[in-house]
Parts: C-alpha cells; structure tokens; sequence
C-alpha cells in the first residue's frame, strides 16, 4: 500500500486569511512594537473569528514573523536579480556598483509598496529582537540574488573578522533604520505622498555613499 506524501495546495480563502494575517500583523508590530501585539490582537483585527486563527495558519509568532521577512526578501530578490546579472556580465565592478546592487533592491521595494507601508518599521524592530535578528538577517543572505552578488566581490582571508562582523552591522542598522524613519515620516504626513518616490531614490543614492565611505574607512577597500 503506497502513502502519498503530496501537500494539499491551500484553498483560495485559506491563502486570503494567510495573507490578510500576515499584512495586518505587520502593520500593527510597525506601529505598536512586538511585546505589545498579541496573537489574539492580531486575529481580531485580521477580522478572523476564530481567535487561534495565527496559530492554525503559522503554529507560532516567530514563524509568523519569518513568513513575513521571507515575502519581502523574495521580493526584494526579483529587483535584484537582473542588476547582479547585468554586473555579471559587464566583467568588471566597481565597489559603489557592488553596493548600490546591495541597496538600490530595498529602495525600489519600498517605492513598490506605495504610501503608507509598514515593512520599514516592522524590520527595524526585526533587527534589533534578540529572537528574531538572525531570521531577520538570514532571509537576506539566503536569497539567490545575495549569494551571486557575493561571488563578485569575495572577502579577504587577512581581514580581521570581528572588525568585518561590525562594519556588517553597522551597514545594517543604518540602512534598515534610515529606512524605517523616512517610512514613518510618510506615514505621518512630515513627507507629501507626491514626493515619496524622490524621496526614496535620494535616500538610496546616500545610503550608497555612506557605505562605500565607510567600506573604505574600515576595510580599507580602495575605491576604484
């Protein structure tokens, strides 16, 4: 007797609630902070009746959370796909073309999710959870895009690997910060909805610099 081992594909209604659960559970950690949002919170303002609606669908917070990192790497991943391919094949990079390859992907991703959004936010409070930082960062560097970028620009065995550790954190918390206050800017009207898009690019173009000064400054990278 054979025993399938098929997985059910989820009906369309299961797939609304997984997706309403997971947009509004984003919004209200963006805006409220993780130990303030409780499962059930999340639930009711989901419009779920059944209050163990977010365990049914993801059995904890945690993977609910993760579920959420994992939607907007990929995401993330689709406009970086075709810059890491075009710097595969231009055969030489540049440090502040490897680097706008890192970042121009988040930027045009926050453009994508329009005024008000919550991503911002929610990651920045992602990254600094000591559950939650590791998935938070994992979801990046396992993409597919990340992993061919990193082919392009390998690391130095002689560089010092608590120093390389730090210049990572440092460029993640001031980028997903940086992020996180121009979304809230918008979201509170300090930024008009009509500049966002400007807004964003110019923040991006910034943030490249900033971390190309301090990829130089730290790792002694020479700029070509």
């Amino acid at each position: 007797m054979q025993v399938s081992t098929a997985v059910a594909t989820p009906s369309p209604r299961s797939t609304r609630a997984r997706d309403k659960l997971m947009h509004t559970a984003e919004q209200l950690y963006a805006e409220h902070g993780f130990a303030n949002v409780s499962i059930r919170m999340i639930s009711e303002a989901a419009g779920q009746r059944n209050k163990s609606a977010v365990q049914y669908h993801f059995s904890t917070r945690d993977e609910l959370i993760q579920a959420i990192l994992a939607r907007h790497a990929a995401a993330i991943d689709e406009h970086r796909i075709p810059m890491v391919a075009a710097l595969e094949a231009s055969g030489e990079v540049s440090l502040r073309e490897w680097i706008a390859c890192i970042l121009t992907p988040h930027i045009e991703h926050h453009i994508q999710l329009g005024t008000p959004s919550w991503y911002g936010r929610f990651l920045a409070q992602a990254v600094v959870e000591p559950s939650l930082r590791e998935h938070a960062v994992q979801a990046s560097l396992r993409t597919p895009s990340f992993q061919r970028l990193e082919k392009l620009w390998p690391p130095r065995p002689d560089r010092d690997p608590d120093l390389a550790a730090q210049y990572r954190a440092m460029i993640r918390l001031l980028v997903v910060h940086m992020c996180a206050e121009l979304e809230g800017d918008l979201a509170m009207g300090l930024v008009a909805p009509a500049d966002a898009e400007q807004s964003w690019r110019r923040l991006g173009e910034h943030l490249i610099t900033a971390v190309c000064g301090l990829s130089t400054a730290l790792l002694e990278i020479p700029e070509p």
